[in-house]
């Protein structure tokens, strides 16, 4: 089966534990630990940092509690310019990233910084995206939608909660570039600030189509507003959401996840890189973060160690190779 680059690989890893390296019993005893959410409180790093640290006390892999510090700025790059110039040692600290970091770091919005400055830990969850229409749209399939978009991109404008550039706009392009268009610069997207806005402008007849992640879009569908045509996901999801179908299983092999995460420190030494792969590693498997995910409407996505890192630099070449063609960066 042929995949689309990095994005559509996400598939194969998803339902496989894959071990970051073969680890002996590792020296490394946490001390202090900390976990920097490179945002204000409240938002998807915060929540990331404070509910893994939570899982890993509950489970007893370190002394006391975990201090979350809230470092926002640059959409991450303060953060992650202080972890490199500043605290590029220190081996008791983890920061939460996402999608957004790897966009961020694919576009060069990180000035001077890049992924390998740092180490990449684990995935501890995703957000699959989706594309969606209004419930009275004659539209009921995605090829369909990609059909139309492909014989005149005139026609469609998708709306969406992300800028120009941005993962929601991005997930738009992955979909139609499996579609066969061939210059993605001519697929018309709306920004909105926020997805709730988007659907507004969806119902209001003012865009054809709506993409997001799939979490976002629960009560809309089943208020009887819209309509998913397609889950960009490796496979269907569980329970509510299994009534979905994916993309793939439409013929469009596409996979787009807002995956979250750690980084760690560049020079944080092998043993301690090694503890917290494995106890990050140990939390995710845990009976406790399965239901954070399920509660917060988190898909699998269990990538560790060596795989992680590979996953993530695959992201961020694929999400530069996009933004290039699109004139968000430069060649």
């Amino acid at each position: 089966m042929t995949h689309f680059k990095p994005l559509a690989r996400w598939a194969a890893p998803i339902t496989i534990t894959l071990a970051a390296v073969s680890m002996p019993a590792s020296a490394f005893e946490p001390g202090s630990t900390e976990c920097i959410a490179p945002a204000g409180a409240g938002g998807g790093w915060d929540m990331t940092c404070r509910m893994v640290g939570k899982t890993m006390q509950d489970l007893k892999l370190f002394p006391g509690s975990m201090q979350v510090t809230n470092k926002a700025g640059g959409g991450g790059g303060v953060a992650f310019a202080e972890v490199v110039n500043k605290r590029n040692t220190e081996n008791n600290l983890i920061v939460a990233a996402s999608a957004a970091t790897s966009t961020r770091l694919g576009q060069g919005a990180y000035p001077g910084n890049t992924m390998d400055q740092v180490r990449w830990i684990a995935a501890v969850g995703a957000d699959y995206g989706m594309i969606a229409v209004a419930a009275d749209s004659p539209i009921k399939t995605l090829p369909e939608l990609m059909a139309k978009v492909k014989a005149d991109p005139s026609t469609v404008a998708f709306a969406g909660g992300s800028a120009v550039g941005g993962w929601d706009h991005l997930k738009v392009l992955m979909a139609s570039r499996k579609a066969g268009v061939t210059n993605v610069r001519t697929i018309k997207y709306v920004a909105f600030d926020g997805g709730g806005e988007a659907v507004t402008q969806l119902l209001a007849g003012s865009v054809q189509a709506f993409t997001g992640d799939i979490s976002e879009v629960k009560g809309f569908v089943d208020a009887g507003k819209i309509k998913v045509l397609a889950v960009l996901a490796p496979e269907r999801l569980a329970g509510d959401f299994a009534k979905y179908p994916t993309a793939k299983e439409q013929g469009l092999d596409v996979v787009g996840a807002n995956w979250r995460g750690f980084y760690a420190p560049g020079k944080m030494s092998d043993d301690a890189y090694n503890y917290w792969v494995k106890n990050i590693g140990a939390a995710y498997d845990s009976k406790a973060w399965k239901e954070v995910m399920l509660n917060n409407g988190m898909a699998p996505l269990n990538l560790r160690g060596v795989a992680f890192q590979k996953f993530v630099k695959e992201s961020v070449d694929e999400i530069h190779e996009l933004s290039v063609e699109i004139g968000i960066v430069k060649k």
